[in-house]
Parts: C-alpha cells; structure tokens; sequence
C-alpha cells in the first residue's frame, strides 16, 4: 500500500484564521489588530497567512460583499448556449467586460454562466446587449426574484 503523502496546503492555524473569519470582520480603527488579538497572534501573523492562503489559492478572495441593489446598483445571472468549438473564444469576449464578476462553465445545454454586476438597471440592460451583439448569441438573463440566506459555513 502507498504511504499518502497528501500535505494540507494550510497549517491549523491557518484554518482558525478561515474559520474566525466566516463569521466576520471587526469594523474598527485596527481590524487585523483585533483578529490577531483574539486568535494569539501579531498583526503581521494575521496579514502574511491572508496573502499566503490568496497567493497560494487556498481562498480565492478575501473582501467586502456588497448589496448592489442596496446601493442602486443592478445584479443579475445569465447564460448562453455556446458552441464547445467557440467556447474560448466567447469565454474571452464576457470575460472582457469589467461588469462580469464571474463566470463559469457548466455541463448543461446551458454551457456558461455568468453573474453581472452594474451601477444601474440601464447599465445591467445594455451590457446584455452588448454581450449578446459581441458573441452572436442569444442570452438567458435570469434575474433573482426573492433573496434566501442560507447562512452556510464549512469548517477549514
């Protein structure tokens, strides 16, 4: 039998700092202060393990989420139907548009979907325009009708 030689790419510490996190960040004058402060470690701890776990991609982002809708802004998720061989291709035309904020591939006839982000319901509008008139396809604009908090949290 093969020895596993599997290392996690984040120590348990690490993992306590994911973990506090999930539940928060303190609004206040010296935020990393205070996280260190709660979890036994400096300030440069808490700020050097954060741009390791980016760096490395253990966590893909660490920031603010915002209601855009909240602050006048348009949110929505769309997708198009794209032929496999021009998947590239159109991958690169979304992706060139800054009101996209994601953007993922998926196995449906439905093949990618992608969230947009803008300032306005006219920005929102006109950019699926415009999506829609750079790729030559049609676009499936799928606007959230109720918000759910789900609350989940997965342990590091």
């Amino acid at each position: 039998m093969a020895e596993n030689t599997f290392k996690p790419a984040y120590d348990a510490i690490d993992a306590q700092l994911i973990n506090y996190l999930h539940d928060g960040f303190p609004i206040c004058e010296s935020p990393y202060r205070q996280v260190a402060t709660q979890l036994g470690l400096t300030e440069n701890d808490v700020l050097t393990r954060l741009q390791t776990l980016l760096d490395s991609g253990i966590i893909s982002r660490f920031g603010p989420l915002y209601h855009a809708e909240r602050m006048g802004g348009a949110l929505t998720l769309a997708a198009l139907k794209v032929p496999q061989e021009h998947f590239e291709q159109v991958t690169e035309i979304v992706n060139a548009f800054s009101q996209v904020a994601h953007n993922y591939a998926r196995n449906h006839e439905l093949n990618m979907w992608f969230v947009l982000a803008t300032e306005t319901q006219q920005e929102l509008e006109q950019t699926l325009i415009d999506i829609e008139s750079q790729t030559g396809l049609p676009v499936y604009n799928m606007p959230k009708l109720n918000e759910y908090f789900v609350g989940l949290k997965l342990e590091a």
